[in-house]
């Protein structure tokens, strides 16, 4: 008899022991901060697309646990749902902010990306609607590929600044053809002459060094009109220098003209 009771006990201590590891090696959402367990929460609620529930856990760590290490996570996190929720303006200003209160953030790099991609997403898909967000989005691809040169995010803010320099070049072309068209040539010059000084693209330069001459023409400015003409020879392709020149002789013709009627 005593040697069975003895039995029983040596199993009730190995099961015990055996009881006490598995807990140990295995810990229980207990042995969390509820701060900590806040943050998890609303990382699984994120990953379920359920933005409304992860918004409340992370203002509820926020609240209740402003000191955590947890509380400047949760600070990038909100603004990381808003921007997946596509409220950029409002992602927008929370980056911002998160920037201000966290200059030396490891993710520092990412928040300024995430600035700038929630002023690209503001932008419409066609040129000719407001693009004032154009600047904003550049500024900050620009501090990406200044200050991070190396990181994953400056080659694709290059090709970003690109798409939006394009957008911006054809919103200015169709403005200048708007007032060209109009017979508004003053206007249309003015523009002309930014845009061949402001962009590169060599079908762009000739265009706009053609218009120029053109508008000259026909708001009878003479004088302008040979002006320019001269100094776009050289810079003109060849295929479109005769138009130039056509347009110089007229120009000539219609000043020696009014200069016989005086």
């Amino acid at each position: 008899m005593r040697l069975l009771t003895n039995i029983f006990l040596i199993l009730f201590v190995l099961t015990s022991f055996v009881l006490l590891i598995g807990c140990s090696s295995n810990p229980s959402k207990s042995d969390k901060t509820p701060a900590e367990i806040l943050f998890k929460d609303a990382e699984q609620y994120v990953e379920k697309e359920r933005y409304l529930l992860a918004t409340e856990k992370l203002n509820t760590l926020r609240s209740q646990y402003p000191y955590s290490y947890y509380a400047t996570h949760a600070e990038l996190m909100l603004a990381d749902i808003l921007f997946l929720q596509k409220s950029y303006v409002e992602a927008a200003a929370s980056y911002m902010a998160f920037k201000e209160l966290h200059p030396k953030h490891e993710k520092f790099v990412y928040v300024i990306w995430k600035i700038a991609e929630s002023y690209f997403n503001q932008l419409p898909d066609t040129y000719d609607r407001d693009l004032s967000a154009s600047t904003e989005a550049i500024k900050y691809y620009n501090e990406v590929i200044n200050k991070y040169p190396t990181s994953s995010y400056s080659e694709e803010s290059k090709r970003k600044i690109a798409s939006i320099e394009e957008m911006l070049m054809k919103r200015d072309v169709y403005i200048a053809d708007f007032y060209y068209k109009t017979d508004v040539y003053d206007s249309a010059r003015y523009r002309y002459l930014d845009i061949v000084d402001k962009y590169k693209d060599k079908k762009i330069q000739d265009y706009g060094m053609l218009r120029i001459v053109k508008s000259s023409f026909y708001m009878n400015s003479f004088d302008d009109c040979i002006k320019y003409a001269d100094e776009y020879y050289s810079k003109i392709s060849k295929d479109i220098l005769s138009e130039i020149e056509n347009y110089k002789n007229r120009c000539t013709n219609m000043k020696t003209r009014e200069q016989a009627k005086k």
